[in-house]
């Protein structure tokens, strides 16, 4: 049987998941079905578009199904859309309830502290690994409907990726969280990271002796082996679970010894 935490953070949160499932699923539907409609503008669409931008978006063409689900899904408003989701969820495992003065109430269970949080953790990871894999899900439908000649072990390599990047930035927040217990800050700090690392993959594409720069960025070992063309890159699927996991174990420890606020 779950555990009551696990549970009540479920409950607490279920309209907040509701609502995002069901934007991720219509803006997933939506893109990808628009591919058949878009096949008849796509040449004019690319030669409209100064190649320096297809770089910077990571968009090898917007005529292959490979990078049309590139440029419309993978290369920045999915992630964006699943990373808001992540760290707006993460963000109500300590620092919402600190906060807003509710963490007595909720630490008043008999469990000791990297219980509390773990637990809490794996609530609001669960739940955003589900957010996190229906894109995987609609494209699987959505791609055999309209026509798109593309492997499907491909499209579940970059959505695969999608999953691991959207890990590791729950980490990410997890720890901010954890260590500080103010939204505010989760939000700004794990906004800031993610910008400012989709900026340096983007720009190691760019702008001659920055390419160093990628590996420093979750954004590249997601997206920059170009699964949508080359399938699966399990080392750098590795990397960003691994950051995932060390960023919200370091959370849970310094949760433990952090005077909490109630």
């Amino acid at each position: 049987m779950l555990p009551a935490l696990v549970r009540k953070t479920w409950r607490d949160d279920r309209r907040t998941v509701i609502g995002w499932a069901a934007g991720v699923a219509v803006f997933t539907t939506v893109y990808s079905g628009f591919y058949a409609s878009f096949q008849g503008v796509a040449d004019v669409k690319q030669d409209a578009l100064p190649q320096n931008v297809l770089d910077f978006l990571g968009v090898a063409d917007l005529i292959s199904p490979a990078g049309y689900l590139q440029a419309s899904v993978f290369s920045l408003l999915g992630p964006l859309l699943l990373l808001m989701c992540a760290v707006t969820l993460t963000a109500r495992t300590i620092a919402v309830p600190e906060e807003a003065g509710a963490m007595e109430l909720l630490m008043a269970v008999p469990l000791s502290r990297t219980t509390f949080a773990g637990q809490r953790l794996a609530a609001a990871g669960t739940v955003i690994t589900l957010v996190a894999a229906l894109p995987w899900a609609v494209l699987l439908i959505v791609i055999p409907i309209v026509g798109m000649d593309i492997p499907l072990s491909h499209v579940s390599a970059a959505c695969a990726g999608l999953i691991a990047l959207v890990w590791c930035f729950t980490g990410i927040a997890f720890l901010t969280g954890a260590a500080t217990g103010r939204r505010g800050t989760v939000l700004a700090v794990t906004g800031a990271i993610a910008v400012a690392t989709y900026m340096a993959h983007a720009l190691s594409d760019v702008v001659d002796g920055v390419h160093w720069v990628r590996w420093l960025s979750p954004f590249h070992y997601f997206i920059g082996t170009d699964p949508l063309h080359t399938g699966w890159h399990p080392a750098e699927l590795s990397v960003l679970v691994a950051v995932g996991a060390v960023t919200a174990a370091a959370g849970v420890l310094l949760f433990d010894r952090r005077d909490v606020g109630v």
